[in-house]
C-alpha cells in the first residue's frame, strides 16, 4: 500500500493501465472526490478483499454533471484532486482515474445513451425531489464499468437508494461485476460522513447531529409498534425543532423502497434534510428478527459443506434440515418399519426426541433419543430410503413445524430441499445450489470413500442421483423446486472458497452490513 499512485486522466490512459493487469484482479471504487474517512475505509476494504489473490484497486474521481439538478451544487462541489490522490494511495489504491467530462461523455451529456432504472426505484425517497438524479448515476456508473472492467465494485451503504438502483441496473443489464457494499462510516457524534459536510459551519454541524439522533429515536418508536403516521410525524417535529428542514421522512421496504405500514423484514427508516443550504441524508435499518438464509438444491450439490462454512462466516447458526430427515429415516430402518408405508412411519413421530448442536469445529452433531447418530445418518442404506420417508405428509408436517420453531428468532443458515419454499418462505436470502448429475456423482464417491463406505461405479451413482432427483421433484408434498426469489448457483468447477464467496455476495445483496454487521474469515 501507499505511494506511488498512477493518475490516469484519459480513457486511453485507463485502457493502457488496465491492459497491464490480469483480467480478474481489479477492484473499483467510484467517487466524486473530496475523499473522507468513509471513502478511505471503502478503498481499504477493496485492497483487503483477497478471495482471488492480491487485488489492484482503482479509484475514480469524477463530479458527474448528469446527477446534479439545475439548482444543485455542481459548480461548488469540492474538488481537490491532489489531496484525493494522496489519500487514495495511502489507503491502498494503485491508480486514480480522474477524467474530464469530455472523456466520459465524448458527445456531451445530451449525446450519451442514458441508462434508465425502473421508475419504482426512482420516484421515491431522494428521487422525489431530484428527478433524473438516479438516471445520471446509473449512466455514469455503467460507463465507468465498461471502461474499467472490474471484477468487484465497492459502494457504501450510506447512499442506500443509489446502491439499490445500481444493483438493479447490474442485474438487468447482466454486467459482469459483483457489487460489494460497506456500512456507513460515522463520526463519534453519529453523523454519517459525507463530502457535503465540508459546506457546514460549526453551528450547522452541531445542528446536523440531530439527524441521526432523531432517526434513532424514531426507530425505537417503530420497534415499540407505534403507528407509522405517528412516528414519522414525530420525526419531522424533532428535525424541525433542531433547525433541520425535512425534505422527506419515510418508512419503506429495504429493497423495493416502497412505503410500508409497519416494519416487516428489512425496513428502511430514511430522511433527507436541509441544514442551512446543505442537503443531508441518513437512514437506519429495522429488522423484525435476525436473518435467515435458506439454501435448497438436489442431493449431492455440496450444500452441507458450504452451509456450515457460510454459517461460520455470517455468525449464524447452521441448521441441516436434511439431517433431520436422515435421522428419521435411520430410525425407521432401526425399528424395522417399511419406509414406504406412512401408517407404519407415523407412530414413530410421537416420541421423537431430536437434538441438533454444533461441535467446536462448527460440525453438526445430531442426537436421536439420546444417541449420537451424526455419522450413521450418512450411510448408503439411509440415503436410499430418505426420499421415501421425507415424502410422507405426516413426516413433512412434524419436521417442518420443528424447523419453523427453531427459526422463530431467525439467525439461521438452513439447508434442505424445501427450506426456502415451505419451511422459511420469508427467509431474507434464498439460494438454489445445484450441480450436474455427473459432478454430484463424483463428489458422492469421494465422500463415501472418506467415510469408509463401499463405493459403487460412477454410472450407478449417477443413476441413483437422477432417480432421487425425480422422486424429490415429483413428490406430492413439498417437492424440490427453486423458490421464485432464489439465487441459482451451479457449482460445477467451483471450489469451496469460490462457492462461499458467491454465497456471501448473495447474502450481502439482501442483508446490509449495517443491519447484520461483521463477517469472519478470509475475504471479509
Amino acid at each position: 500500500m501507499g505511494f506511488p499512485l498512477d493518475v490516469l486522466r484519459t480513457e486511453r490512459d485507463l485502457a493502457d493501465w488496465r491492459a497491464s493487469l490480469p483480467p480478474d484482479i481489479l477492484h473499483f471504487v467510484p467517487t466524486m472526490g473530496a475523499l473522507h474517512a468513509g471513502h478511505l475505509q471503502l478503498i481499504q476494504r477493496a485492497a483487503a478483499d483477497r478471495w482471488w489473490g492480491e487485488p489492484r484497486v482503482l479509484v475514480s474521481v469524477f463530479v458527474n454533471p448528469l446527477q446534479f439538478g439545475v439548482h444543485e451544487d455542481f459548480d461548488r462541489y469540492p474538488r481537490r484532486l491532489e489531496e484525493d490522490a494522496s489519500l487514495a494511495a495511502a489507503a491502498g489504491a494503485q491508480a486514480l482515474f480522474a477524467p474530464a467530462v469530455s472523456d466520459i461523455y465524448p458527445r456531451g451529456v445530451a449525446g450519451i445513451t442514458h441508462v434508465v432504472p425502473p421508475a419504482s426505484l426512482q420516484t421515491t425517497l431522494c428521487g422525489l425531489g431530484r428527478p433524473g438524479h438516479f438516471e445520471g448515476v446509473a449512466t455514469v456508473v455503467a460507463r465507468l464499468l465498461a471502461m474499467a472492467r472490474p471484477r468487484r465494485l465497492f459502494l457504501g451503504e450510506k447512499d442506500w437508494q443509489q446502491l439499490v438502483v445500481l444493483r438493479q441496473v447490474v442485474r438487468d443489464l447482466g454486467l459482469p461485476v459483483v457489487i460489494e457494499a460497506m456500512a456507513s462510516v460515522r463520526r463519534p457524534d453519529g453523523l454519517a460522513l459525507s463530502s457535503r459536510l465540508a459546506y457546514l459551519q460549526p453551528e450547522e454541524l452541531r445542528r446536523a447531529t440531530a439527524l441521526p439522533a432523531a432517526l434513532n429515536q424514531a426507530a425505537t418508536s417503530a420497534r415499540q409498534g407505534l403507528p407509522v403516521e405517528f412516528l414519522l410525524a414525530t420525526l419531522r417535529t424533532s428535525l424541525d425543532h433542531h433547525g433541520l428542514l425535512p425534505e422527506y421522512v419515510a418508512l419503506v421496504d429495504g429493497h423495493t423502497l416502497q412505503p410500508v405500514e409497519r416494519p416487516q423484514g428489512l425496513t428502511l427508516l430514511a430522511a433527507a434534510v436541509h441544514c442551512g443550504s446543505t442537503r443531508l441524508i441518513d437512514h437506519l435499518f429495522l429488522m423484525s428478527r435476525a436473518p435467515i438464509v435458506a439454501i435448497d438444491g438436489p442431493a449431492g450439490a455440496g450444500k452441507s459443506t458450504v452451509t456450515r462454512a457460510l454459517a461460520r462466516r455470517l455468525n449464524l447458526t447452521y441448521l441441516d434440515t436434511g439431517a433431520m430427515y436422515r435421522a428419521l429415516a435411520w430410525w425407521v430402518l432401526r425399528q424395522g418399519v417399511n419406509p414406504e408405508d406412512p401408517t407404519a412411519v407415523e407412530p414413530l413421530l410421537a416420541d421423537l426426541a431430536l437434538e441438533l448442536s454444533q461441535d467446536q469445529e462448527g460440525l453438526l452433531r445430531l442426537r436421536l433419543n439420546g444417541q449420537d447418530i451424526s455419522t450413521a445418518i450418512r450411510a448408503p442404506e439411509v440415503t436410499a430410503v430418505v426420499s421415501a420417508v421425507a415424502a410422507h405428509p405426516c413426516v413433512r408436517n412434524t419436521l417442518t413445524a420443528q424447523q419453523r420453531r427453531l427459526g422463530e428468532r431467525g439467525g439461521l443458515v438452513a439447508e434442505g430441499r424445501d427450506t426456502g419454499t415451505a419451511v422459511f418462505p420469508d427467509a431474507e436470502c434464498k439460494i438454489f445450489l445445484t450441480a450436474t448429475v455427473a459432478e454430484r456423482a463424483r463428489r458422492r464417491a469421494l465422500d463415501l470413500r472418506r467415510q469408509g463406505f463401499a463405493v459403487s461405479e460412477l454410472a450407478e451413482l449417477e443413476r441413483q442421483i437422477a432417480e432421487r432427483d425425480r422422486r424429490d421433484s415429483t413428490r406430492s408434498v413439498a417437492p424440490l423446486r427453486q423458490a421464485a426469489d432464489a439465487v441459482v448457483l451451479v457449482t460445477d468447477g467451483m471450489g469451496i472458497e469460490a462457492v462461499l464467496e458467491a454465497l456471501v455476495d448473495a447474502f450481502r445483496a439482501r442483508v446490509p452490513e449495517e443491519a447484520w454487521p461483521g463477517l469472519s474469515g478470509a475475504g471479509a
